[in-house]
């Protein structure tokens, strides 16, 4: 079976969008990075992008390598017609579980674009508080290029946070592992117990493991 070129792929994965532009409205894509991990935030991002041109190789950001997405998010950013990010801390996930401080993050997300949308794409959350039109789709991240140009800008800016956070606390391998449950990550825990950015909520039984 011959290989698909990124010009059709890309084609493919802009469907949904075009139906969008081609009725002249231009959507936001929405996505977040780090409801799994053990540590660190969880980031959002909301993006508006043009119809042309169509920058290669956005995907899911799972699909795309360290070093390709971090040169796509400047490139995601230059050419957004907005973008914005939200942003909830471990404490903030502690305190209203995971999938409150996401949406919470989307809100923070698509208001931080200062930009008129009127609706937006997201990977699989329902029941936004914003004044737009939610369009949820399951495996959003893979399946469209809004969703997926937000996919890497918020891995990018989470990743990028997390490496500052490895020379603050060096003992967990936060450079590596981004917070998530390794058993690098995991064994370091156990160790050093947590360190002022883990998740409460999501060690409890790893610290009570300890005991």
């Amino acid at each position: 079976m011959a290989r698909i070129n990124e010009k059709e792929r890309l084609h493919e994965l802009t469907k949904r969008e075009r139906e969008f532009w081609n009725a002249g409205i231009y959507p936001a894509g929405m996505d977040e990075v780090g409801r799994g991990p053990l540590a660190g935030p969880v980031v959002t991002c909301c993006v508006i992008l043009p119809s042309e041109p169509l920058i290669e190789h956005i995907n899911d950001s799972k699909k795309v390598t360290e070093l390709r997405r971090t040169k796509l998010a400047p490139i995601i950013e230059a050419q957004a017609l907005a973008i914005g990010y939200g942003w909830c801390t471990n404490g903030e996930i502690d305190e209203r579980n995971i999938l409150n401080a996401t949406k919470k993050a989307f809100r923070q997300a698509y208001f931080a674009m200062e930009h008129d949308c009127s609706h937006v794409l997201i990977d699989a959350v329902k029941g936004l508080d914003i004044p737009a039109e939610q369009h949820s789709i399951i495996h959003g991240d893979a399946l469209s290029y809004l969703i997926g140009a937000a996919s890497i800008a918020a891995k990018v800016k989470r990743d990028t946070y997390m490496c500052q956070m490895a020379e603050k606390y060096p003992e967990y391998g936060f450079e590596r592992n981004k917070g998530y449950g390794t058993a690098e990550h995991i064994a370091a825990l156990k160790k050093y117990g947590p360190c002022p950015i883990h998740r409460m909520s999501f060690i409890g039984k790893i610290l009570g493991e300890k005991q």
